[in-house]
Order: structure tokens, then C-alpha cells, then sequence
């Protein structure tokens, strides 16, 4: 069995997660489900953004703090990105959504690939489970 993860950060990213722990503590993800701004990972103080069982732990993002950032997703959401591998980006521009880094002139964004056979194998049971 390999280190085989479901979610990841870029630099850039994991650059700007920093600063937006240094200004308002603890942060978490959950990507978005595709209302207000498609299909965004939403950045929020942690536990601001209720979870529960209709949600899955996608796994925690290591941006070079002494906590990871957890990441969630909506179960029925999960179903259909099950096989895929995400990583967490920052762009330039403003999304519509409420998500932590919209006042920096920023928005993050999800860079994904489908995983390998083996990659997905790796993974069993399914987060949740």
C-alpha cells in the first residue's frame, strides 16, 4: 500500500491558506457542490460550515502549519468525483462565492485527474466507511 491521497495544495495556495490563518485562525474546505460559483473549493473559518453525515472527510491539506486543513465534500457529490484526485489552486480574480479569500482578490479553484487503478485501489474503504 502506497501514501496514496485524495486531495492536495499548490504552493501558491497553500501560501495564501497561510495568510488567511494568520488573519483569522483555523480554516477548513468544503468544495462546493456547484451553487453560488460552480464547483469552488469554499475556504472558511474552521467549523463555520457545518458538517455532517451527508458529508465526507476528503482528507487534510498539509500547507506547512502545524495543523492540516481539513477538507469535505457532500456524499452525494463524493459519488460522482469518487475516482477523481483534487488539487487545490489559487488564481487571480474574485469568485462569487463567500469563501475567506475573496476580499484578497484571489479565488481558489480545483485542478483535477482522474486517479489510476491503482490509486483508487489503494484508497479502499471509501472515506466514511
Amino acid at each position: 500500500m502506497t501514501d496514496v491521497e485524495r486531495v492536495a495544495v499548490t504552493g501558491e495556495a497553500a501560501e495564501m491558506i497561510r495568510r488567511l490563518t494568520e488573519a483569522h485562525g483555523p480554516v477548513m474546505f468544503h468544495q462546493s457542490g456547484g451553487c453560488c460559483d460552480g464547483s469552488s473549493p469554499m475556504c472558511y473559518p474552521d467549523g463555520e460550515f457545518r458538517t455532517g453525515d451527508s458529508d465526507i472527510h476528503l482528507g487534510d491539506l498539509d500547507v506547512g502549519l502545524e495543523r492540516h486543513v481539513p477538507m469535505w465534500m457532500s456524499r452525494s457529490q463524493f459519488e460522482l468525483w469518487k475516482h477523481t484526485h483534487l488539487t487545490v489552486d489559487v488564481v487571480k480574480g474574485r469568485g462569487a462565492g463567500f469563501s475567506l479569500e475573496a476580499p484578497e482578490g484571489v479565488r481558489f479553484l480545483i485542478r483535477s485527474r482522474l486517479m489510476t487503478d491503482e490509486e483508487y485501489a489503494d484508497l479502499q474503504p471509501e472515506p466514511g466507511q
